[in-house]
């Protein structure tokens, strides 16, 4: 039986493989429509993980054979090769691991980020649009899609507020890293002094959830308005008002989309997106009762930050949660976020 640290057997798995193509063929598989993709999706998502695994152990032992070779026979270029394809490997089973570890309810779902400039106008509005750049490339990276579901343009520069809906396997897994607030310090671009400035944007992911996850919505809970959507850049504006924003009174939580020319699929967007809010209500409560009876107050403010990007007098983003700094500026902000994440979550996994 094969393993990787505990974490994966490929028998098992490719059991579980077997089971769900079988299941594929029984009559009336298409009856429920949810029901099949799901079976679908964990089945494409084995196959995914079990190609990994096998992929990983032919380029251990392709890898092993240039090493018997080297002891053989020293060759310059043959120990460059092999060196390099180390550290790849590294890598890759890094990666690896980390995705089996991705256990969480809805780690495997796509995510909804949010946005939100804090206070300073302008420069906090362009330290938010420099961040959705950020996670944007980060998502074309993994090969992942993005729509946005909602723009608020700034008023000189930048974004008031931005939803994303990042699709892709494990996307709201790694992105659950991100949420908190960012700060930036910089010599502002908008400051003819030439003064340096302090700003926050707040970034909030959630899980995006099926239609059949069972969420209860009172529909007399709810206000919904309509108004005219207008696009980010030089996008089409509508002519009707097609855009949708739902209010949930209980919580006063408020969702609005306007990614869709259809009123209808916008309302539908909207409540998948006040059912992930909820969800997140839940789970932070849950998560602040544990904290009381822990004796921890710390309180989530814009003083509070999850990590600090510095582009004057020196260059360095740094993770307060971890510590961990990286002092290529630019290769972060091009997306190159995925040492953060990777060291949040083990840090954050180890403790359970």
């Amino acid at each position: 039986m094969r393993t990787l640290g505990g974490l994966f057997d490929l028998d098992v798995k490719e059991d579980r493989i077997k089971e769900l193509e079988l299941k594929m063929t029984e009559p009336g598989f298409w009856d429920n429509q949810n029901e099949s993709k799901k079976v679908i999706d964990e089945s494409n998502g084995l196959k995914d993980i079990t190609v990994t695994f096998r992929n990983l152990e032919e380029e251990l032992e392709n890898l092993e054979v240039s090493f018997e070779l080297l002891q053989e026979e020293p060759d310059a270029d043959l120990e460059q090769e092999l060196l390099t394809g180390l550290k790849s490997l590294g890598q890759q089973i890094n990666d690896f691991e980390l995705q089996m570890l991705l256990s969480e309810p809805y780690d495997k779902s796509n995510a909804i980020l949010e946005l939100h400039p804090g206070a300073g106008g302008t420069e906090s509005q362009d330290w938010a649009e420099m961040l959705l750049r950020m996670y944007k490339r980060w998502a074309e990276k993994r090969s992942f899609s993005v729509e946005t579901l909602d723009y608020l343009a700034g008023d000189e520069a930048g974004v008031k507020s931005v939803t994303l809906l990042i699709k892709g396997h494990n996307a709201y897994g790694y992105l659950k890293a991100e949420k908190g607030v960012h700060r930036l310090v910089r010599i502002s671009p908008f400051d003819s002094s030439g003064r340096r400035h302090t700003s926050f944007v707040s970034c909030d992911v959630m899980p995006e959830m099926d239609d059949d996850v069972n969420i209860e919505i009172n529909t007399e809970d709810l206000k919904v308005d309509t108004y005219r959507a207008s696009g980010a850049g030089g996008q089409h504006v509508n002519t009707t008002d097609s855009a949708v924003r739902i209010t949930h009174l209980p919580t006063n939580t408020v969702v609005q989309c306007q990614n869709e020319r259809s009123q209808i699929k916008n309302r539908e967007q909207a409540m998948k997106m006040l059912k992930a809010r909820l969800y997140q209500l839940e789970i932070e409560k849950q998560q602040q009762e544990i904290n009381e009876l822990r004796g921890d107050q710390g309180d989530i403010g814009w003083g509070n930050q999850i990590r600090s990007y510095v582009f004057h007098p020196y260059n360095m983003v740094k993770d307060h949660r971890t510590n961990h700094e990286i002092g290529n500026t630019g290769a972060v902000m091009d997306g190159g976020i995925d040492p953060f994440i990777d060291e949040y979550l083990r840090s954050t996994l180890s403790t359970k």
